[in-house]
C-alpha cells in the first residue's frame, strides 16, 4: 500500500510520485487508482490499486543504492546475442523487470554498443526508453536534477 507522496517506479514507464488516490470507473468497473505524476515527460498515470504486484509498481531505491546503479554502468559489457531479435528480445525483458540494475546494464550495453558499431533504430529507440527511465529514478533518488544525472551517466561512457 502506497500513500499519496510516495516515490515509486513503474516498470516501463520510470520513477514518479502518487500524487493522488481516486476512485474512477473504467469500463463499467469502479475501482481505486493511484495516481503517479512522471516528472519526465510531465506526464500522470493511472495505476489500478488492486494490480499493483503485477504490474511491478516499487518503491525508488535509497540513496545506498544510488552508488550500485553507477557501478553498473560502469562495468564492462556483458555478452550480448548477435542476433538482433535476441538481443532485443533480451534487454526488453531486463527492461520490462522493472529492476533498476537491470535497466542499467540495458543502458550500458547499448550505449557501448553505439559507440563501437551504431545501433539501429529499434535498439536507438530503446535505448533512449532505457535511458529515460534510469534518469528519472536517478533523479529522485538522489534529489538532483535531470541535467545532473544525464551528466554523470555521460562522463562514465567519455571515459
Amino acid at each position: 500500500m502506497y500513500n499519496v507522496g510516495d516515490h515509486v517506479v513503474y516498470p516501463m514507464h520510470g520513477a514518479g510520485v502518487i500524487v493522488a488516490i481516486e476512485e474512477r470507473e473504467v469500463l463499467g468497473e469502479r475501482q481505486k487508482y493511484y495516481i503517479m505524476q512522471l516528472p519526465i515527460g510531465d506526464m500522470k498515470v493511472m495505476i489500478p490499486m488492486n494490480a499493483v504486484d503485477d504490474l511491478g509498481l516499487r518503491q525508488v531505491i535509497g540513496p545506498e543504492e544510488v552508488e550500485r546503479v553507477y557501478q553498473v554502468l560502469q562495468g564492462e559489457e556483458t555478452a550480448m546475442s548477435s542476433n538482433w531479435n535476441r538481443r532485443y528480445r533480451a534487454n526488453m525483458e531486463k527492461i520490462k523487470s522493472g529492476d533498476i540494475y537491470e535497466v542499467a546494464e540495458v543502458v550500458r550495453n547499448l550505449t557501448i554498443r553505439d559507440i563501437e558499431k551504431g545501433l539501429s533504430t529499434g535498439e536507438r529507440k530503446m535505448l533512449d526508453t532505457a535511458r529515460q527511465i534510469l534518469v528519472s529514478e536517478l533523479v529522485i533518488a538522489q534529489n538532483s536534477t535531470r541535467e545532473e544525472v544525464e551528466e554523470a551517466i555521460q562522463e562514465i561512457f567519455q571515459q
